[in-house]
């Protein structure tokens, strides 16, 4: 008897090892680069809350007003490419004047029709290598900006301090990392900074309102921020959650003192809306690099595992099959033929 190998036991063999050499694939080769900043994101996010501003119409500083601050994100395909997201934001400050709201009007915060009516407007141009998430001081960036935090963080986020831009003061601040929360039943990493008051530049402004003889002065104009905190999903560094508190003000020139309100606000975070957004697109992107990275990766290993196993086996066994005797062989317990003779 010999023994052959089905076609059967060595597919399963085969496919064994194909799954054995794809579950590697997938955890070195594949997962790091699905770990990309999007080029082609087109995202907006909203923060309100309650703050004062100065109305340059009435000369004075308005308190207790609803704020809105709505920033817009969106890809530069054309421009970025395997290494760098190229993407266009804009953010407007608006406002709502509590006591100017007719009786039974609904009161509304939605960005101003045109720029020009906001408390601030700006339009940016960041560019981020894709995998890092470090600033590329390329295709025409505005502002120039360092640190690793900005819009996001990077991907697999750590437990630890992480230098964050701040815009309006035109430098990092340090995060610190602060435990887990999370934001409508998800869970994300908590990060906190404060900024304290410092001088982020000049205006020239009628003396007068911040208190001095001249007709005109150069006063100085004073950021702080009385709280950051972010909440990023740790795998893909999504933001699901922002919270900020500015404050902006004048001082006459070598003054200590806040002459001029301009903007200040204890809390404006993401609206409900927006955390929920924030959070379905982060768990979305979240559960296919886990599907990737360690799902398919550890599933595969396993039943490739298995199916080579049972290959192995079944090519061992083999299939028994009778062996064909020589040609002419008498059977066992049959009379010889009788010889031929040769003629003569």
């Amino acid at each position: 008897m010999r023994r052959t190998a089905s076609p059967l036991s060595l597919f399963i063999l085969g496919l064994g090892v194909f799954l054995l050499v794809l579950a590697p694939m997938l955890a070195w080769y594949v997962e790091p680069r699905a770990k990309r900043t999007p080029t082609d994101i087109d995202t907006t996010t909203v923060f309100t809350g309650k703050g004062a501003y100065f109305d340059t119409g009435e000369v004075e500083t308005l308190k207790n007003q609803d704020l809105t601050v709505t920033r817009q994100v969106r890809g530069d395909v054309a421009d970025s490419s395997d290494e760098v997201a190229v993407w266009d934001v804009v953010t407007s400050v608006d406002w709502t004047r509590t006591d100017a709201v007719p009786a039974g009007q609904k009161k509304t915060t939605l960005p101003a029709s045109s720029p020009h009516d906001s408390l601030q407007w700006t339009q940016e141009r960041w560019v981020t290598d894709r995998e890092t998430n470090r600033p590329v001081h390329c295709c025409q960036e505005e502002p120039y900006f360092e640190g690793e935090a900005y819009l996001k963080f990077p991907f697999d986020v750590e437990k630890r301090s992480y230098r964050w831009w701040d815009n309006t003061l035109g430098a990092t601040v340090p995060l610190t990392y602060e435990g887990k929360r999370k934001v409508q039943g998800y869970e994300g990493l908590l990060f906190k900074a404060k900024v304290d008051p410092v001088k982020t530049g000049t205006r020239q402004v009628p003396g007068a309102l911040v208190g001095s003889q001249a007709s005109q002065v150069m006063a100085e104009e004073w950021y702080a921020n009385h709280g950051i905190e972010l909440v990023a999903d740790q795998r893909t560094g999504r933001i699901i959650y922002a919270q900020i508190g500015p404050k902006k003000t004048l001082r006459a020139p070598g003054s200590d003192e806040d002459a001029v309100v301009l903007l200040e606000s204890e809390k404006i975070a993401f609206t409900e809306k927006t955390q929920k957004a924030q959070v379905a697109l982060a768990e979305d992107d979240s559960n296919r690099l886990k599907l990737v990275g360690g799902t398919l990766p550890v599933g595969a290993g396993a039943l490739g595992l298995v199916l080579v196993a049972v290959g192995a086996v079944l090519v061992i066994r083999g299939r028994e099959r009778p062996n064909a005797g020589p040609p002419n062989e008498p059977e066992s317990g049959s009379p010889a033929p009788a010889p031929v003779s040769a003629p003569v």
